[in-house]
């Protein structure tokens, strides 16, 4: 990251040399800064060769050397300008996605703003009349919002909760909070180690 800091947009070879690090630890590193949104090509093709791990050895299947990963250029994604209206927008996506908001349930979106940015749009939202503040998930401590529809629903829930039955969620899912926002229980942990 330093490296693209510095130099700017850069092939991978000259961030293997001007880093002063082995190829594997600039794909690992370029791995991580990909996934964490920070980095990103000028094509597909490095990214299919960080993915592919065919494509990531030195040799090609017939024995041939060949450069590695010798794709386009890498370059820093340049920071999002918190713009409050950007911010804003995020918020109402969340808020769509989940129906309530609160600051552990970010842990489950990787390239959210930061909570502090979201709470001064949350409160203004809140202040305009769009969605509600309040408690409605019990547990956890600080500010929670809601959409009237997610609280509505949440009454009718606690009102009549045999008309409900819990829905089962897959592990890969992105809704299911096993671990982020449930506590794990004991017989899952004991059967994962």
């Amino acid at each position: 990251m330093e490296t693209l800091q510095t130099q700017g947009p850069s092939f991978f070879a000259e961030i293997t040399r001007q880093a002063h690090r082995l190829p594997s630890e600039v794909e690992d590193g370029l791995w991580e800064l990909v996934a964490g949104g920070l980095v990103t090509a000028d094509g597909f093709d490095n990214l299919r060769a960080l993915i592919d791990p065919r494509r990531r050895q030195a040799t090609t299947s017939n024995g041939h050397k060949r450069p590695r990963n010798t794709g386009g250029r890498w370059a820093l994604v340049p920071p999002a300008a918190h713009h409050p209206d950007r911010v804003e927008h995020y918020a109402k996506l969340l808020l769509a996605r989940w129906g309530v908001l609160f600051r552990d349930l970010l842990r489950q979106e990787a390239i959210a703003p930061p909570w502090r940015e979201l709470l001064i749009v949350l409160r203004k939202l809140e202040a305009q009349g769009e969605i509600r503040g309040g408690r409605f998930v019990s547990g956890y401590t600080g500010e929670q919002f809601a959409q009237p529809e997610a609280i509505e629903l949440l009454r009718a829930v606690r009102r009549t909760p045999e008309k409900y039955c819990a829905a089962p969620v897959g592990q890969q899912d992105p809704l299911n909070l096993t671990g982020v926002l449930l506590a794990l229980e004991p017989a899952l942990t004991e059967t994962a180690a």
